[in-house]
């Protein structure tokens, strides 16, 4: 059996650090190992890590076992030296002539070479390795080829680590996100509660809308499969579902969207136009005690991207002397989100109530 490696304890700790002992086989590793038996013409290949106890296999091929004991692993005996291992005639060298992968019940292979894994750090982790049944040596262009593909091995390794940790840490900032957004949102009820001002109120709760919309901002960005992106459709619908709790008893939001993704930033902007629609319709298009609908619609095609927003309040609804929808601070705040989007919005009663169309051209604005 090897001797134990000077840096076994450093070494163990970078091996465990990467979180891959036991776990699934995965394709990237698989192809690798399959790829270098078909290069160096051999039937068994693996990739093999060594613990402190054992060999485990990643990946492997021509070998059954997922593992073995030290006293099986040559590559225990790879992992002390630099450079690529390779043993012509295993029966002649000292390091394996007594091992049972050679000349025990569990095979014959006469022939080993292995090329080590190594963090950037300088620890070996293992090696990739080829084994055969006779004794060979390999040509300077397979021992190129191995080298080569170890260091691709590593470079899986590595990026697997890398997408692991950004998980992580992409989870602890989410948690930390919501949880100060929640306590935002909580002061804000609280201090809503106890103003003695009406007017106080209404800023109270709508700046805690668009507390509440960052918020869903936040968690469409990462349930979100782009990175990046937001689905509009998603993001859109959870502002209608937030809307709808804080609706007037009798008033509805309705939506439909397209299925799209878009920067948060576009997002962002029509999240805003639909709040301040939804919250001006509740102030101003129902009576108290009344009932209505207030209808959400995003469509798209290759030119452009349309928001329409109505409610069906009667004639020249959505407005008021105090508040009006031409000359108010939500007016304001949706021409500034259209202006941002480099869209043109018109707004104005119609026949049922009104209505909001924003457009929004995709060929100057991807």
């Amino acid at each position: 059996m090897a001797s134990t490696p000077d840096d076994q304890a450093a070494r163990l700790s970078d091996l465990h650090r990467y979180n891959i002992l036991d776990t699934a086989p995965e394709r990237a590793f698989d192809d690798l190992v399959a790829l270098v038996a078909r290069l160096l013409d051999v039937p068994v290949a693996l990739i093999s890590l060594v613990d402190e106890g054992r060999q485990w296999f990643k990946a492997r091929v021509g070998l059954d076992e997922g593992q073995t004991d030290l006293e099986s692993s040559i590559c225990s005996h790879a992992i002390l030296v630099d450079g690529i291992t390779e043993i012509g005639d295993t029966l002649s060298d000292p390091r394996t002539l007594d091992n049972p992968l050679c000349c025990g019940r569990s095979g014959q292979m006469r022939f080993y070479a292995g090329a080590p894994l190594v963090t950037p750090s300088g620890r070996k982790l293992g090696t990739l390795c080829v084994l055969d049944t006779v004794p060979r040596v390999l040509t300077e262009l397979q021992r190129e080829v191995l080298r080569v593909l170890a260091d691709q091995v590593m470079s899986q390794l590595d990026l697997r680590a890398a997408l692991a940790t950004e998980e992580v840490l992409r989870s602890e900032i989410d948690h930390r996100v919501k949880n100060s957004l929640q306590t935002v949102s909580s002061f804000l009820r609280l201090y809503r509660a106890r103003a003695r001002h009406e007017e106080t109120r209404e800023i109270l709760a709508a700046v805690n809308l668009r507390v509440m919309a960052v918020a869903e901002l936040h968690a469409a960005l990462y349930q979100s499969d782009t990175v990046g992106e937001v689905a509009l459709d998603q993001y859109i619908g959870r502002m209608v579902a937030l809307l709808q709790r804080q609706a007037p008893e009798g008033v509805r939001v309705e939506s439909q969207c397209v299925a799209r993704n878009a920067s948060p930033q576009t997002a962002s902007a029509l999240a805003m136009i639909v709040s301040e629609f939804v919250a001006n319709a509740y102030k101003h298009a129902f009576p108290v005690g009344g009932s209505g609908v207030v209808t959400v619609s995003l469509t798209s095609s290759q030119e452009e991207m349309v928001l329409i927003c109505t409610d069906n309040g009667g004639a020249g609804s959505n407005t008021s002397p105090g508040d009006s929808a031409s000359t108010g601070i939500g007016m304001r705040l949706m021409e500034a989100s259209a202006e941002q989007l480099g869209g043109t919005m018109t707004a104005g009663p119609d026949e049922t109530g009104y209505r909001l169309t924003l457009r929004v051209p995709l060929a100057e604005r991807p």
